[in-house]
């Protein structure tokens, strides 16, 4: 299946959960801008060290240098492959850059209790090599701090305090959530996936997730 689709959701609402297994279910190339920004800051350019100042103050990185490396990255992606985009856009002005690269088709928006996020966060982990979303309570990898995926070392973000988190909480509201009414507007299809418990299956909601897609005939 070859769709283009945007997940919304506050930080720890589970997008990467959600998007890394769509991924697999639906050969899908997710396109998070968290991730890429870290594997920037790996390399302590000084590009890194310009993105550095934002991310790890829990801000948004200026919106020229975020176009800039999602121009590039959609640039190298096969002909024909789908996306999910993970953390972009982020803003209005954003997202009149996008319509201008790639069409989206749907906007999957993950909605979960604050009091959800705060505790899924204090337990998430996340492997250095692959990416592979896990939590320590509810989705434990097989062996402690170890991927099941591809053995990778488990870690937990920096940008995980609790002051950090609040921060970008504030930030989704108060610039992101606009960006919802943004594409009710513009008529784009939505798949709303409310969250009321912790203990709530991943491979749950992923499967209503592709059930509702199939729906909509886009592919």
């Amino acid at each position: 299946m070859v769709v283009n689709a945007i997940i919304f959701g506050a930080p720890g609402s589970g997008k990467g959960t959600y998007a890394s297994r769509l991924k697999t279910k639906l050969r899908l190339e997710v396109i998070s801008t968290g991730d890429i920004f870290r594997e920037i800051l790996k390399k302590e350019t000084e590009f890194g060290k310009k993105v550095k100042q934002f991310v790890e103050k829990g801000l948004l990185v200026p919106d020229e240098i975020v176009n800039e490396i999602l121009r590039k990255t959609l640039s190298e992606l096969p002909s024909g492959k789908g996306i999910i985009l993970d953390g972009y856009p982020r803003t209005i002005a954003q997202a009149e850059i996008l319509k201008e690269i790639v069409k989206i088709e749907v906007i999957l928006l993950q909605n979960v209790p604050d009091w959800i996020i705060i505790e899924r966060l204090s337990s998430r982990r996340i492997c250095k090599n692959c990416n592979e979303v896990y939590n320590i309570r509810f989705l434990k990898p097989k062996i402690e701090g170890t991927c099941d995926k591809c053995g990778g070392q488990l870690y937990q973000r920096p940008d995980d305090t609790a002051e950090v988190i609040k921060k970008r909480i504030q930030l989704y509201q108060k610039m992101t959530s606009p960006i919802i009414d943004y594409y009710k507007e513009k008529k784009i299809p939505f798949i709303i996936s409310k969250i009321t418990a912790l203990d709530t299956p991943p491979e749950q909601i992923v499967e209503k997730i592709i059930e509702e897609i199939k729906k909509l005939n886009l592919a």
